[in-house]
């Protein structure tokens, strides 16, 4: 089945932000193992649900390029929660705005890319070919 550029373009930018989660989940190995942890068990909670949210991000990914409505809808969650996590990032005593546009701006993209193409799918733009 063809897949139009909005598809592609969602599904790659879902993949490099399980990518991106897949580093920092590298980072924090690092950090545990060079003992720059406070409590190893914390840390080490944090690592496993790091590794949650880039598994469910490529999931989310091959499903979007392959049609799944499934994968449309949490990606967009997806995009919400980091959304949300941009805002906690720009308010705050520890606010640093230019890290909330980092967060923020890549998941506001990623969320109307996913946006156009679950309207396309609704609308019949991304049923099967016979």
């Amino acid at each position: 089945m063809h897949k139009d550029g909005v598809t592609r373009t969602s599904a790659t930018l879902l993949a490099l932000e399980a990518f991106g989660l897949a580093m920092l989940t590298a980072w924090q190995v690092m950090a545990m193992l060079d003992g720059d942890t406070g409590a190893i068990a914390t840390a080490l909670a944090l690592a496993v649900l790091t590794v949650i949210g880039a598994v469910a991000l490529a999931s989310f990914a091959v499903a979007v390029l392959r049609g799944g409505s499934w994968g449309r809808s949490g990606g967009i969650v997806a995009q919400l929660l980091i959304l949300a996590v941009a805002l906690g990032a720009a308010t705050g005593e520890f606010a640093h705005p230019l890290v909330a546009v980092g967060i923020g701006l890549p998941a506001l993209v990623t969320f109307i890319a996913l946006v156009l193409v679950a309207w396309r799918a609704g609308r019949g733009g991304d049923a099967p070919s016979e």
